[in-house]
């Protein structure tokens, strides 16, 4: 059997403590990557939900907070990812009142992205949002199956913590090596009710192929 071949992602990611000095720094980075990317017109969106994510983890999570931001390039979408330590806390929009100081700026990041969520880990969480870029393309279904897998690997590392507390907590081995243990246990129940491992796994490349090619 063939391996499909994956196209290599535009990424921009940085490690960083949480404190405010630090937003300023972030902001430009944002604003170079998506003009190197070509897409100028969602400097402002992307900016402002970068500085939302960030500032909820400095308030809610604490200065200093080792953290991450990454903006990945998803053909029709951009996403951004913030990334803390913290696996308890996660923020949702609220609706405040008048006298509130807090708790609108992840209404503001429903406001201007296409999606957001927060995935939860055994080492902390992510929240994440994403912005239409605009293009054409047929990417989206691939963006939501993209987007189911890393709730359903979310929820799978965290009933095997034992087997990912040999990995690094920030390597992407973690994730690697969680999902091939999903796909092993799946071969086994394709296996236990009746089907081959083999045709499920051929029947898997056909849909994965056909969706490849359609995003051709």
């Amino acid at each position: 059997m063939n391996r499909p071949q994956f196209a290599v992602p535009q990424v921009w990611e940085v490690p960083f403590l949480a404190v405010p000095e630090r937003l300023t720094h972030l902001r430009k980075g944002v604003a170079t990557t998506l003009r190197r990317w070509g897409l100028p017109d969602l400097v402002d969106s992307a900016q402002l939900c970068t500085t939302e994510l960030i500032t909820n983890v400095i308030i809610h999570v604490g200065t200093k907070t080792p953290t991450w931001v990454k903006l990945s390039m998803l053909d029709t979408h951009v996403r951004i990812e913030v990334r803390d330590p913290d696996p308890y806390g996660v923020p949702a929009p609220v609706l405040p009142s008048p006298e509130q100081e807090s708790g609108r700026g992840l209404r503001m990041v429903v406001g201007v992205a296409s999606r957001w969520g927060v995935i939860p880990r055994t080492y902390g969480k992510t929240a994440w949002c994403e912005l239409a870029t605009g293009r054409c393309g047929s990417e989206v279904p691939a963006g939501h199956r993209v987007t189911r897998a890393e709730t359903l690997l979310a929820l799978y590392t965290r009933t095997s913590a034992s087997e990912c507390a040999r990995f690094s907590p920030h390597d992407r081995a973690v994730a690697e090596e969680t999902a091939t243990a999903l796909i092993a246990d799946l071969l086994h129940w394709f296996q236990a009710h009746g089907t081959n491992p083999n045709t499920a796994l051929d029947r898997a490349q056909s849909r994965f192929e056909s969706g490849s090619l359609r995003g051709r």
